[in-house]
């Protein structure tokens, strides 16, 4: 979670440049954050290991292990903690490179903190559990029943569903099968938001929190039109402008993720507006 009253996240800071370090620890320490501050690769992984943060912001460019190689090693290891690149290199190439590393997020330099703050928050939001159900009070349990809509009563349990998606997984709505409603689809993919997984046809993707998030609002809006403005806000919490590239860069890798030889594209541009889902 962002900064609270009750809450302070941790930051994992790893930069070679010490001005930038330093100037960027006390402004993270004002801001509410708890950060521990390395110089290199070396550091940031056997830090990582010791104390796992909330967060990790790595430079790109440092002497032995750099940020890459760092991302690496943790989504190697299985370590899904979101991770925001700083990065001097600005061609969609070098981007990529980061994404595909399983950098969640990237800033270019020279940054303004501002933005940094900005990107933090929406991954720590996004990385946030989701609230558990409050329990029903006595009142409703006690209330008069209204009529009843089904004979069946509600199942409880573990869906039987685990493996690659099958008919016990349709989202028919069936009463009494503990699975209806738990997958998300369309234009032939399908999601399973609460175990995280997705597919296409029979094809599992991996995707990166970042991926995963704008496949499902594109795929809970297929047929529509979603402008930049939106998915900014619904993926990222902020709108980073006209001039941001970060959603172009989020497609194009989402893209080749999802391209099959002879199989149709399934997100498309539409030229100054935004993309859409849809099989053609």
């Amino acid at each position: 979670m962002p900064p609270t009253a009750s809450h302070t996240p941790t930051v994992l800071l790893a930069e070679d440049d010490r001005a930038i370090r330093n100037a960027l620890e006390r402004a993270l320490i004002l801001e509410g954050y708890r950060v521990t501050a390395v110089a290199d690769g070396v550091e940031a992984l056997a830090q990582a290991h010791r104390s796992r943060p909330d967060v990790l912001v790595l430079d790109v460019m440092m002497p032995g292990i750099d940020g890459l190689q760092v991302c690496r090693v943790l989504r190697a290891e299985g370590d899904r903690t979101p991770v925001l690149m700083l990065t001097a290199l600005v061609e969609t190439a070098d981007r990529i490179a980061g994404l595909d590393a399983g950098a969640d997020d990237y800033v270019v330099k020279p940054f303004d903190v501002e933005e940094v703050f900005a990107r933090l928050r929406a991954l720590l939001r996004r990385a946030a559990p989701a609230p558990a159900p409050a329990p029903e009070s006595v009142e409703s349990s006690t209330r008069e029943p209204g009529p009843k809509t089904s004979g069946t009563p509600k199942t409880s349990g573990t869906p039987r569903n685990s493996g690659t998606p099958g008919t016990s997984g349709t989202t028919d709505g069936r009463t009494g099968d503990p699975a209806a409603g738990r997958f998300v689809e369309a234009a032939g993919l399908r999601m399973d938001p609460r175990a995280r997984r997705a597919w296409r046809g029979r094809r599992e993707l991996e995707l990166t929190r970042t991926e995963f998030e704008l496949l499902e609002l594109l795929i809970r809006n297929a047929g529509i039109v979603l402008d930049h403005s939106t998915i900014y806000d619904r993926i990222w919490g902020y709108d980073f402008g006209p001039g941001s590239k970060n959603l172009a860069v989020y497609v194009g890798y989402l893209r080749r993720k999802l391209d099959e030889p002879g199989a149709p594209q399934l997100i498309h541009t539409v030229r100054g507006v935004g993309y859409v889902l849809r099989e053609d």
